[in-house]
């Protein structure tokens, strides 16, 4: 009797051990979302500067080339392709139809370097989380409230605010996939 009592203590604490490690596995992925996030913002908050910048109406590669009074041919002999193909580049620019590696190219060609990024809309990666969760919260907070009134059971705007932000934190916390849909 005593050694099953034993072997069943031993049982206990190997779960209660694994819920632990389960908790703290939990809590490792919830700070690397947090770090990943954090590292996102600060390499995009480099390109806050580009947002303002205003393209050229006829592109990059045409304004660029004609400023530094470079012909098509002169151009053309860098990529080693015709006028009549240089052409074509700066269109395809300007109607954002080139690829990326053909921005390099030309780029190398006018010795410069292509700069590639994205800047948020919302000012960082973490606003627009905080955006998303806020939108699909408030969507699945409303939709229960819709029933619950349905039923005679609605709730206060108060509590459907408070209800609206904690879920937003908790879908927040857990980064969720349907965060995305």
């Amino acid at each position: 009797m005593y050694t099953f009592y034993l072997f069943y203590i031993h049982i206990c604490i190997l779960l209660q051990n694994k819920t632990y490690l389960y908790v703290y596995k939990i809590q490792l992925m919830r700070n690397k979302h947090k770090l990943l996030i954090e590292q996102l913002d600060h390499k995009l908050a480099e390109f806050k500067g580009a947002a303002t910048v205003t393209i050229p109406e006829k592109g990059w590669i045409h304004t660029i080339r004609t400023t530094l009074n470079m012909t098509m041919d002169q151009l053309g002999t860098k990529l080693n392709k015709t006028k009549g193909a240089v052409q074509k580049i700066e269109e395809r620019e300007a109607t954002g139809q080139i690829t990326i590696q053909k921005l390099k190219k030309v780029g190398k060609a006018l010795n410069m370097r292509l700069v590639y990024g994205f800047v948020p809309e919302n000012g960082n990666i973490d606003n627009l989380i905080n955006l998303k969760a806020k939108k699909l919260a408030r969507k699945i907070v409303l939709r229960t409230h819709q029933n619950m009134k349905l039923e005679d059971q609605g709730i206060s705007d108060e509590k459907i605010n408070a209800s609206i932000i904690d879920l937003a934190n908790d879908i927040k916390r857990e980064m969720r996939k349907s965060l995305w849909d």
